[in-house]
């Protein structure tokens, strides 16, 4: 009985004391980025020890709070404090919400663990930035919209030292290329999806499915041991705030494109599909012509829908969806000279065109499931449908030259039609996941599966001699089929088909606020399969006529097989078979099979002495193994078809930071990593365009199996004002058995990989500055500019290499091949605010130096990259709360895009019939020509208009 008096006596003295108290409850939302919810912030009764934190949605309460009146002190790290004045009544819940925006000077270094903030804005991730212990620098989907960004390619331009492929997604890290990046999704690594890279393209990540990306240019522990230019990571979006649905449509279209009539692949889809992969490529010869055929254009469509939503489950528990369909697709015509010169010239077409059809189709959702506060885990599924139709016609003025003609005497008079589907099917399916197991450990992990498809089925290659009878309106005279060799026409089929599952985890352990480790795996297990059939065009009968060039179906038809050609003569892939110089169909000409497996631990430290130093020291023990097995028909059938290397790297790494005061840093890096070659350097299959042949070099896998790189970094930065930054820093690396393109001198100028020297060397230096040039009334920036440029210097010594491949130099050292000597860009940002109408307008300006293509070997020139400028002017218009209209004028310089042969050797009849200047020295030789455009042409201003609504 006392025990029931008691409790009914507390109870009542509970439910007194709380119709006496009341409670405070709220949402802070993040000005930096438009208004989502800010989480991990602190709210606080000033003048007392009563506080929270926000949560993952920005919510907040405070409870058991005395009738009165109070002052909320809303806080977060580098961002301005705000007060609010609150009146609390027994009994109630009052309901105060915030918005809070960057200080105009940071803080001091805080690190913020286990936080899921959307870091997308500028001045978000300029204090990440600054406060982050290893060097960093992002951008985010803010800027990405501002600027009209579409890719991931173009996107880490805009960061100091970094330049892309002019027309394509390679991109270059101070100076250094594909090689010697690495790119990663939400921490997890990306295969290449064709076999000329070795990264993803990442022109194929549309902007719509980036949150943000960051590029580190110094190295830690917990990166991959394959660490040279850097690691760009790009961060899904996930969804956080309300409910939204976006929505958006928009067309392009290409100067140099207007008033042409396009031309495509025969049989391939509006959505870049193609419905014959489940048939044996002779089927497909036997059913269908060699002649592209017409195709809508030259204006190019653009879709998407966004949309997010989030559910409370229970009182801690929420799950997010983030889901994205996006569509695009683009003309590009292209006029110009292409040519193939070596030790001689090969092929010049002086007049070329190509009609280039491209559609991508880009499918993501994220999935995002918040059991409590201390654990989350993420679903991504990423799919990326990358399609090209390339129509190309080398020679159209009549005057193509080929040294090889029969029916020309004079060489003159060829002309090649190539027409290519190309296809890449790439699948990312994620798991990942944060888990606070106390208030000293916590757990982050994440595990991958990948598959890419990149197929090229059904090229048709056809070649003509005297094609300028073709010109002449003449019905008499008619230009003929060349029949050199059986593969001069063709028909090829190419499939490649990568499988890769990683995996990491990391475990951070919070000794105390001075002091904390991290323990973690890394791996990946990457397979390559890679096959083609090439089915050679015999030509029978000689100087078969070609009535009608545009009709070439007419002669390469089913009636006509074995009459006027026959469609499987190839070299044998294995003569054991017994088949002489055919091979059945089906049967694949060139096979290859890659195999990779890394697996390592590390361990590094983050300790901070006083308020002015931090030093991060790491190290990562990792395990290599990669094999190839080939069977290709450009080697003697006494090559062992298989090579293969295993290692076990120790690669220390030490990362200091030193604040000079509360604005300005100092960081020094050093490190050892290691470059590994890719599947595409080592396989021996040659790849033969149109112009050039590049093929891979199995002794890579030799010992040494690896460069061996050496890495310093020393850099200072100023965040003088919000979102302002000048920073400068300087960097050296040291290459041991470093790898280039080679291209052999001889007749077929065949490109392949080599291991050129033993060391090289890259020194540079890089400038960044970002400042706001003009404010509005509320201290906003009105005019802003940024400006980055990177100077680099690389020298490698070069040494005659024998074995499986032989390459020499006449020189003893040259510079790095993709290294361009100097990077620029910059932008010009003005917005302006007229009551409800926002535009922005950027003007963005990119440049990058002449860089080696491939290293000329022998007596051979360089094959060099030329410069190019890349001017664009982006227009966005707000022109009401949920409406904009976008508009975009890209590449307005129009510069030429070159890549040429250094010191040429041209003779006298080419440069005669082509009026090419030119010396003669004292012996009455000529002398050879500074560079001569193996491809050159014009890419046309791109202007685009797009609509886009948000629900």
């Amino acid at each position: 009985m006392r025990k029931i008096v008691t409790f009914f006596a507390f109870l009542i003295v509970g439910i007194t004391f709380a119709q006496e108290t009341g409670s405070v409850t709220g949402t802070l939302l993040d000005k930096e980025s438009n208004n989502q919810p800010l989480p991990f912030a602190n709210v606080i009764i000033k003048g007392t020890t009563k506080g929270t934190t926000t949560d993952f949605d920005g919510l907040y309460t405070i409870e058991n709070l005395e009738a009165g009146t109070y002052t909320l002190e809303f806080s977060f790290v580098g961002y301005e404090t705000l007060d609010k004045e609150v009146v609390i009544t027994a009994g109630q819940t009052t309901t105060v919400n915030a918005t809070i925006g960057a200080s105009a000077a940071a803080l001091d270094e805080v690190i913020v663990k286990a936080t899921s903030v959307k870091k997308e804005s500028v001045q978000a991730l300029l204090l990440e930035q600054q406060n982050a212990v290893v060097q960093k620098q992002s951008i985010g989907a803010q800027e990405l919209s501002n600027k009209a960004v579409s890719n991931a390619a173009a996107a880490v331009t805009k960061i100091s030292g970094i330049s892309k492929q002019e027309g394509g997604g390679n991109v270059y890290v101070r100076g250094l290329g594909d090689r010697y990046l690495n790119t990663t999704f939400n921490g997890l690594s990306l295969p290449a999806n064709n076999v000329d890279k070795k990264n993803m393209d990442l022109s194929l990540f549309a902007s719509d499915v980036i949150q943000n990306i960051g590029v580190s240019k110094t190295y830690a522990a917990n990166f991959y041991g394959d660490f040279a230019a850097g690691n760009v990571d790009i961060k899904a979006k996930e969804h956080s705030g309300d409910a939204f649905i976006d929505a958006d449509l928009g067309t392009n279209i290409n100067t140099a494109s207007v008033g042409k009539n396009f031309l495509k692949s025969e049989g391939t889809g509006l959505f870049g599909f193609y419905n014959r992969y489940s048939n044996d490529p002779f089927a497909v010869i036997l059913s269908h012509g060699v002649d592209p055929v017409s195709s809508e254009g030259p204006v190019g469509l653009s879709g998407s829908i966004t949309g997010g939503k989030s559910w409370e489950i229970g009182e801690e528990s929420k799950l997010s969806v983030f889901a994205t369909a996006s569509f695009g697709s683009s003309y590009e015509y292209k006029r110009g000279q292409a040519a193939n010169v070596t030790a001689a010239e090969n092929q010049i077409f002086r007049d070329s065109e190509i009609f280039e059809y491209s559609r991508t189709t880009t499918a993501m959702a994220n999935i995002a499931y918040r059991i409590n506060t201390d654990h989350k885990v993420k679903f991504t599924s990423l799919f990326i449908n990358d399609a090209t139709d390339e129509v190309g016609r080398f020679g159209i003025d009549g005057n193509g030259f080929n040294r090889n003609t029969i029916a020309d005497i004079d060489d003159f008079g060829f002309f090649t039609q190539n027409v290519q589907f190309e296809q890449d099917m790439i699948f990312v399916n994620q798991i990942s996941g944060t888990s606070k197991i106390n208030d000293k450990l916590k757990l982050d992990y994440g595990v991958g599966f990948n598959k890419v498809l990149a197929r090229q089925p059904d090229r048709k290659r056809i070649a003509i001699e005297q094609f300028d009878l073709a010109l002449d309106n003449d019905p008499n005279s008619n230009p003929v089929l060349f029949r050199n060799v059986d593969f001069d026409n063709q028909r090829y089929f190419q499939n490649i088909e990568d499988e890769e599952l990683n995996a990491r985890i990391n475990l951070a352990y919070e000794h105390s606020e001075n002091l904390s480790f991290n323990f973690g795996y890394n791996g990946r297990i990457k397979q390559r399969e890679f096959d083609n059939q090439r089915f050679g065009l015999s030509i029978i009968e000689p100087r078969t006529e070609v009535t009608d060039v545009n009709n070439l179906n007419s002669i390469f038809n089913r009636d006509n097989l074995g009459v006027v050609f026959n469609t499987v003569v190839i070299n044998p892939i294995n003569p054991a078979i017994g088949l002489g110089d055919t091979n059945l169909p089906g049967l694949p000409e060139n096979t290859y099979t890659g195999e990779l497996d890394i697996h390592a631990a590390y361990a590094s430290a983050v300790y901070k002495v006083g308020e002015k130093w931090t030093f991060v020291p790491g190290l990562r023990v990792e395990s290599f193994n990669q094999s190839i097995e080939y069977d290709v028909i450009n080697l003697a059938f006494n090559n062992p078809g298989r090579n293969e290397a295993s290692e076990t790297f120790f690669l220390p790494s030490l990362n200091i930071k030193y604040a000079l005061n509360e604005d300005q840093n100092i960081r020094f890096s050093a490190s050892r990593t290691v470059s590994n070659p890719e599947f595409k350097e080592v396989a021996p299959f040659v790849y033969e365009n149109v112009t050039d042949r590049i093929g891979g070099n199995p002794d890579l896998l030799n010992d040494p199996a690896f460069s061996s790189i050496f890495n310093l970094d020393l850099k200072y930065e100023w965040f003088f004002e919000k979102g302002q930054v000048f920073s400068i820093a300087a960097f050296a690396k040291q290459i041991n058995d470093p790898v280039n393109l080679v291209s052999a001198n001889d007749a077929t100028g065949t490109q392949r990989f080599f291991r050129t020297g033993d060391k090289a060397e890259v020194f540079g230096i890089e400038l960044e500055a970002r400042k706001a040039l003009l404010l509005d009334a509320e201290e906003e920036s009105l005019l802003s500019a940024g400006l980055n440029v990177t100077y680099t210097s690389t020298k490698q010594d070069l040494k005659t290499v024998s074995g499986t491949f032989n390459t020499n130099f006449n020189r003893d050292s040259d510079e790095l091949q993709g290294a361009s000597p100097f990077l620029v860009n910059a932008d010009v940002s003005y917005t302006p605010t007229f009551g409800k109408y926002k535009p922005v307008a950027n003007l963005v300006f990119s440049y990058f130096s002449d860089r080696i293509d491939a290293l000329g070997a022998g007596q051979l020139g360089n094959i060099v990259e030329k410069g190019v400028p890349t001017l664009d002017f982006v227009w966005k218009n707000k022109v009401h709360d949920n409406f904009e209209i976008n508009l975009s004028v890209k590449n307005l310089l129009n510069p030429t895009i070159e890549r040429v042969r250094e010191n040429a050797t041209i003779s006298e009849d080419v440069l005669t019939t082509y009026n090419i200047p030119f010396t003669r020295n004292a012996n009455n030789e000529i002398n050879p020509l500074d560079e001569f455009a193996l491809s050159s042409y014009k890419r046309g201003v791109n202007i685009g208009l797009q609509f886009k609504y948000t629900f």
